[in-house]
């Protein structure tokens, strides 16, 4: 793969200032929100031009105890070919936990929770990466994320949890810098030192965004300028290595065009600083985007524990028994921490409870702002008591297949309850529900889906 350069996330909200950006070299698209046999006009557009997109997942989970959905893979392979991507990419995290593996309900977070930086969940990972990579028809780089919360009794720091990953997998890594800053203040975790120990021959791209502080909690928000000692992790990468290519994210509060110019214009400043610091004008690293030395065996494991098990004459067979018991191990610690945070059983012992409250805010209220997108016609229908009375819900119901069946229940939980009070509201909902539980649409988009698009034009389905 050849340098990326400088580029934007591609959002609906500002699909033509994008368009009409000078010097936007590539864009990255989220995955789940693009259809392949129906991609916008815009980004087909972009692709004539010559501009790089990139498929980015936000759903795979290949943290989760569990083995990779074939399908969610299907899905992101049929993206990365529909937009003639050289890579795809994904996150470091689990979203979802419980179900056969653990004999409990099916959790999901809709967010992206931090994985134990144990052997346990290290084993997994690897495991997940290969069975991705082998699905993926390009290579896979994966995003380390950003935390509100750690978990006890970890045996890896950051930079020996993925220095190993690259080792074991031959996977690429996408740095996001500002969630280097958002694990130095919520973890205290030293950003100069993770980039001293991180392969960066690995690195695919880099991320850069904006968030927000409050009560001593930085919250990523992607919605917020990107602030200075953000700016200033990407000089120190800067100034170690090359970076192939660096992306601005930006996903809520779109400020004007010409706000998001001057953002970038930081951006490749603050790239530029960091090669003149390293005194060759090209960084101290090669940065290729190829995988580490000593990476990829022939069948693209690069594992020494995969060796060590071929040498015992044993082959996969002998690793597939202690990967099994982590992945149970991993799943059970994994359903009792996203119990905790969305379903309102106690905190597992061991975490900081204040966190854990902060973040289980963060997961409803997140859940919240998509379903109000997903389904538009909601917040149309119950006016300002939406926020309120979904918040009541995301109490007693745990989400657990994804934000547009949570719409479905969330109205379904309203009606069974006789709510909302407002006789009228209560029949445009329950026309709503029906209209959209069925396996098709019972009639043409009525006066509350007008008004809905009325009131978010820029929402896509």
């Amino acid at each position: 793969m050849g340098r990326l350069g400088a580029g934007i996330g591609w959002r609906p909200e500002i699909a033509d200032a994008v368009e009409r950006m000078p010097g936007i070299d590539w864009v990255e698209v989220v995955a789940e929100n693009v259809c392949p046999g129906h991609l916008p006009q815009s980004l087909l557009r972009l692709r004539e031009r010559g501009v790089t997109v990139i498929p980015h997942g936000v759903s795979l989970g290949l943290g989760d105890a569990d083995r990779p959905d074939e399908g969610r893979l299907t899905a992101l392979a049929e993206r990365a070919e529909a937009l003639g991507s050289p890579l795809v990419t994904e996150h470091i995290a689990f979203v979802r936990a419980g179900g056969a593996l653990t004999a409990s309900p099916l959790l999901e977070a809709g967010h992206l929770l931090p994985v134990p930086r144990t052997r346990d969940a290290l084993d997994v990972l690897c495991e997940n990466v290969r069975i991705a990579q082998d699905a993926l028809p390009v290579p896979l780089a994966l995003e380390n994320i950003a935390a509100l919360f750690s978990w006890p009794g970890e045996e890896l720091t950051e930079t020996q949890f993925l220095s190993e990953l690259v080792e074991r997998t031959g996977v690429r890594l996408l740095i996001d810098v500002a969630n280097l800053h958002t694990n130095h203040v919520n973890r205290g975790e030293d950003p100069v030192r993770a980039l001293a120990g991180l392969p960066l021959e690995a690195l695919a791209y880099v991320h850069v965004a904006g968030g927000f502080e409050r009560d001593g909690v930085w919250h990523d928000s992607h919605a917020h300028p990107v602030p200075r000692p953000v700016l200033d992790i990407l000089t120190e990468l800067a100034a170690r290595t090359t970076p192939p290519g660096v992306l601005l994210e930006r996903d809520e509060n779109f400020p004007e065009p010409a706000e998001l110019e001057r953002e970038l214009t930081l951006i490749r400043d603050a790239v530029t600083a960091g090669r003149e610091r390293a005194g060759t004008g090209g960084g101290t690293g090669a940065a290729t985007g190829a995988p580490t030395s000593g990476a990829g065996d022939a069948d693209g494991t690069g594992s020494a524990a995969v060796g060590a098990a071929r040498a015992d004459g044993g082959g996969v067979a002998v690793l597939a028994r202690p990967v099994e018991a982590a992945r149970e191990r991993v799943g059970v610690a994994q359903a009792a921490v996203l119990s905790s945070l969305v379903a309102g059983t106690p905190v597992p012992e061991g975490f900081d409870r204040a966190r854990m409250r902060v973040q289980a805010r963060a997961l409803a209220a997140k859940r919240a702002d998509v379903v109000a997108k997903v389904a538009p016609e909601l917040p149309v229908i119950l006016g300002a008591g939406y926020r309120e009375l979904f918040l009541e819900y995301a109490r007693e119901q745990p989400m657990s297949g994804g934000y547009r069946r949570d719409a479905l229940t969330f109205a379904g939980h309203l009606l069974h309850a006789g709510r909302p009070r407002e006789a009228g509201a209560r029949r445009e909902l329950r026309e709503w529900w029906l209209d959209r539980s069925g396996p098709a649409p019972r009639r043409p988009g009525g006066r509350v889906a007008r008004m809905a698009r009325k009131v978010l034009p820029g929402h896509r389905g």
